[in-house]
């Protein structure tokens, strides 16, 4: 890692923390080499830079919408983080040749099923993109789901850290059983990664 990334991450990192009380004890069960899939809940702005600098030093990458890019300041973060640009809506074949790539390297892959922010916090049905990665990569994946973070822009409004709490489920394989993967299983594998998710959350965000 470069001297800049390691000036941004420790910086970025450092005001996460305190605008958050960061419960992050769970982080310790994400392996610490090889491929890996990480799918996550997908709440608001914070759980991003928030994820990837307290997952340090392990490489990691993920999908980032690809107007991200047209704000010149986000850009350079998301190209220092080495962010996927992903074109919504579309079947974008460069980024999932780039994501693979990611995953032959033994990086971890961030992954947000739902494709969009919540917002509240509760989790909206999984889109099937992730399931073809997780079959075209073996690659094991890892339930990680955030909470408490959606209260952040009324918190800061009366000056009050938020608690942000991070839960880290078992790593599984998807396995169709050498059935032929269609569009119906593709989005039940994904309702099962979703599953996984759900577990991991209080009852009111699932």
């Amino acid at each position: 890692m470069t001297l800049r990334a390691r000036l941004v991450n420790g910086t970025i990192r450092g005001i996460t923390r305190i605008l958050c009380r960061v419960d992050d004890a769970e982080l310790t069960r994400v392996p610490e080499r090889g491929p890996l899939i990480l799918v996550a809940n997908h709440v608001n702005f914070l759980e991003v830079p928030l994820i990837y600098t307290h997952l340090q030093p392990r490489p990691v990458t993920g999908f980032a919408k690809a107007e991200t890019w047209d704000n010149p300041a986000m850009a350079a973060l998301f190209d220092l983080w080495e962010a996927i640009p992903l074109q919504r809506g579309e079947a974008d074949h460069l980024a999932m040749r780039r994501a693979l790539e990611a995953l032959r390297a033994g990086k971890i892959l961030a992954v947000a099923p739902e494709g969009t922010r919540s917002g509240d916090g509760r989790l909206q049905r999984g889109h099937g993109g992730v399931v073809t990665l997780a079959l075209l990569s073996g690659a094991p994946l890892l339930p990680i789901a955030y909470f408490g973070g959606e209260r952040i822009r009324g918190n800061l409004a009366r000056l009050r850290r938020t608690d942000f709490h991070i839960a880290v489920g078992m790593p599984f394989h998807l396995d169709p059983h050498d059935a032929k993967v269609t569009r119906d299983l593709r989005q039940r594998m994904a309702d099962e990664v979703m599953f996984q998710l759900a577990a991991l959350l209080p009852a009111a965000y699932r």
